[in-house]
């Protein structure tokens, strides 16, 4: 009898097909994720890479003693702080605590090298927003990107005038909270999110906006989970992270002054606007059309990719472009370094719509912003600082006119003229700007004692009667809050002080009268 051959699938049969086993569903090609090399050879390439970058661009810095009236203040107050002074008290800000007390560590340890330091803090400071920078594209894009965010943060952050990017100020400091806060969020690190957040209000108040788009990546992350535990966990650890050093900063000093200083006692400065619009208006314009050329070349490649719409997961840097955009904006100043908050966001945005560029054409895009960093790099060096000569040949005008233990007024805006002369402030209030409301750069009538900080001018006049300056250096020069326009100082100077013959660039000396 013929044996039949077997069959490969005994199981199946022509007349009577027998069960068979489906086929897998066909899917679609996932996309490929960005490669990344081992975080340790990534970041052991990358970090001095940056940090050479992060000292070439501020290198101008260093030869100068300050760069803007802001880093004088910063320099005055950090003596009256390290010599017992009470934020607040014995000498007040519109500003919260952080820098200050940055710079009074700083002065304690370092003497008279503590500008030295605080300029390698803000050498740091840039470093370490490129390397947060650079972390959070790295996750989201792969390490080309990591790398293209990092130094393209760095090239165009020395995008405006010197004064407004080579000083120790308020922005530069709060760039890094701000990087760190959404690093955080994109992580899931609720409560370290908010201590940034806290990071960056505490250094300047409008470093706050951050929480923006840090709400927004919660929102995105489990807003649309079935139950909202997730979420409620999250908004409770971001609130506490943030409430936790805002209270010890307020206790630390006093919670009264530190809520009056900041927020309450500010109202005319942040919001009046009243006959100065054409000032503020040219300087919105120019100062965004300098914002343009230190972001020029990485501007055509951004362009054809938002005319294919934004991506989902950019939403969130849009959300921090916008906030930081408002930040600017409040009060109506736009003086240039407010401009710098808006940098993270828009290094971030360029690097999502450079990644699809290949190598060569990438260097070449960002060839450009090069060249632009070298050349504002440049300018820094050889920038003629005349309102720096002024106020050191204000200083020595001050030196000999007075003597080392004697208390000085400069009536100005030039606070670094007390820390050139050695002379002690003979008030808390360190420039004209919080007794006038001058400081916001108003040049309209919104100028003069009414529109100071509410109850300045009481205190200031107790200070006069109690403990009366042996010179006063009227350094107006024909500004709105020269003292002939101040009822107050017009009556101090007459009753009880003389000028001396000649002045400095038009700045006038008055020493006590000999019948006073």
């Amino acid at each position: 009898m013929p044996v039949e051959p077997r069959s490969a699938a005994p199981h199946l049969s022509p007349t009577r097909p027998g069960p068979t086993r489906p086929l897998p569903a066909q899917r679609k090609p996932a996309r490929a994720e960005p490669t990344s090399a081992p975080a340790d050879g990534f970041w052991r390439r990358l970090l001095p890479v940056l940090a050479a970058l992060a000292l070439a661009i501020r290198l101008p810095s260093f030869p100068h003693s300050f760069w803007s009236p802001d880093e004088g203040y910063l320099a005055v107050q950090a003596r009256i702080l390290a010599e017992g002074g009470e934020l607040y008290e014995t000498v007040v800000d519109r500003k919260t605590p952080l820098l200050p007390w940055l710079y009074e560590a700083a002065f304690l340890l370092f003497g008279d090298g503590s500008g030295q330091a605080m300029k390698l803090l803000a050498v740091g400071a840039q470093f370490t927003t490129a390397a947060l920078l650079a972390a959070f594209a790295r996750r989201r894009w792969g390490d080309r990107s990591g790398v293209t965010a990092g130094v393209l943060f760095l090239l165009i952050s020395v995008g405006f005038i010197p004064q407004d990017t080579q000083a120790v100020t308020f922005e530069v400091v709060i760039l890094p909270f701000t990087a760190a806060a959404v690093l955080c969020a994109d992580r899931g690190r609720w409560g370290a999110a908010g201590a940034a957040v806290a990071g960056a209000f505490l250094t300047k108040q409008t470093g706050g906006v951050v929480l923006v788009p840090v709400l927004w990546l919660l929102w995105r992350t489990h807003g649309a989970a079935p139950s909202r535990a997730p979420l409620r966990t999250g908004l409770l650890r971001t609130a506490v992270g943030f409430a936790a050093p805002v209270v010890a900063a307020a206790l630390l000093t006093d919670p009264g002054g530190f809520l009056f200083w900041t927020v309450t006692g500010s109202g005319a400065y942040a919001f009046s606007l009243d006959g100065s619009e054409l000032h503020v208006l040219v300087r919105a314009v120019v100062n965004c059309s300098v914002l343009g050329l230190c972001c020029l070349g990485i501007l055509p490649p951004v362009r054809r990719a938002l005319r294919t719409g934004p991506r989902p997961r950019e939403a969130a840097l849009w959300v921090w472009f916008g906030a930081s955009a408002g930040a600017v904006a409040v009060g109506f100043h736009f003086f240039g370094h407010y401009f710098l908050q808006l940098l993270p966001p828009i290094a971030l945005l360029a690097t999502s719509a450079l990644r699809s560029l290949r190598h060569e054409r990438l260097r070449h895009v960002l060839s450009v912003p090069a060249c632009v960093c070298a050349c504002f790099v440049v300018w820094a060096v050889f920038a003629p600082r005349s309102e720096l000569t002024h106020a050191e040949r204000v200083a020595t005008a001050v030196r000999e006119h007075s003597a080392p233990t004697d208390r000085v007024l400069v009536w100005g805006i030039h606070p670094q003229t007390y820390r050139l002369a050695d002379r002690t402030p003979a008030s808390r209030y360190l420039t004209a700007g919080l007794l006038t409301n001058f400081s916001g750069g108003r040049d309209g009538p919104q100028v003069g004692e009414r529109y100071g900080v509410p109850g300045a001018w009481r205190v200031f006049a107790a200070e006069m009667r109690a403990r009366p300056p042996a010179l006063i250096v009227d350094d107006s020069r024909g500004k709105p809050y020269a003292p002939e326009r101040l009822p107050t100082l017009r009556r101090l100077l007459a009753g009880q002080y003389e000028p001396l013959p000649g002045t400095v660039d038009g700045t006038v000396f008055y020493v006590r009268s000999s019948g006073s």
